[in-house]
């Protein structure tokens, strides 16, 4: 509530003010908006996912070097994936900017431990944010088509960030009980909405780009599966 000393006194204003909360209001959700319309129909679970050669598994933290629980998630149903036939290769993205802290080791040691064999998991070091994610999957990895695999929260904005980047994306949204983490994650894709409109608007380089990687052609060559 405004306090009264900014509430105008006259008819005019006070109905300008309305007009210019209520479009203050549109504009903050239109970005949310925008994410529906762009991936309802392209999110769903592990039966219903298409078949496509990677799945995109994002970060979601360490905890003493291990996956956290949101992150386990992710990647159990990415091992998922890949034992029901859905997907050839696996690439894992997340942060390494630090010599302590390596998401996709943990990452790729996780899956390994849940039958995934280890040529068939691909790292990206620098994926430090969703868009960086997916950039680097298509221009760095040569990823056209892809399953991408994060809580039900995200995955919208994973995939239109994706389609963006020019990767073919279906999701699979990890479902969680709701709990505080669950109700922090769904606030901040508000948030997060506004940043992906603009990174869609934009189209800003990765914090790091650098060469072109092989290691998604070459899993799959050893998947027998034509890149």
């Amino acid at each position: 509530m405004l306090p009264s000393r900014l509430v105008p006194r006259t008819r005019r204003g006070q109905r300008r003010t309305v007009q210019a909360l209520m479009l203050a209001s549109v504009l903050a959700l239109a970005p949310a908006t925008w994410l529906h319309a762009v991936a309802d129909s392209r999110t769903g679970t592990v039966a219903g996912a298409p078949a496509r050669e990677v799945a995109v598994v994002f970060g979601a933290g360490l905890w003493k070097g291990r996956p956290t629980p949101y992150l386990a998630h992710r990647l159990d149903t990415a091992a998922e994936l890949y034992r029901s036939g859905k997907v050839k290769v696996v690439l894992v993205t997340g942060d390494n900017s630090r010599a302590e802290y390596d998401e996709p080791d943990a990452m790729r040691t996780y899956l390994v431990r849940r039958g995934v064999p280890d040529g068939r998991i691909v790292s990206d070091y620098a994926g430090f944010d969703t868009w960086d994610s997916c950039v680097r999957a298509k221009k760095i990895f040569g990823v056209d088509r892809a399953v991408l695999v994060t809580q039900g929260f995200h995955i919208k904005r994973a995939i239109a960030l994706c389609d963006a980047a020019g990767i073919e994306s279906h999701g699979v949204g990890v479902a969680e009980p709701h709990d505080s983490v669950w109700y922090y994650g769904g606030t901040r894709e508000l948030f997060a909405a506004g940043k992906a409109a603009l990174d869609v608007a934009l189209r800003p380089d990765p914090h790091f780009l650098g060469p072109e990687e092989t290691g998604v052609t070459e899993a799959l060559a050893s998947a027998g599966a034509v890149p």
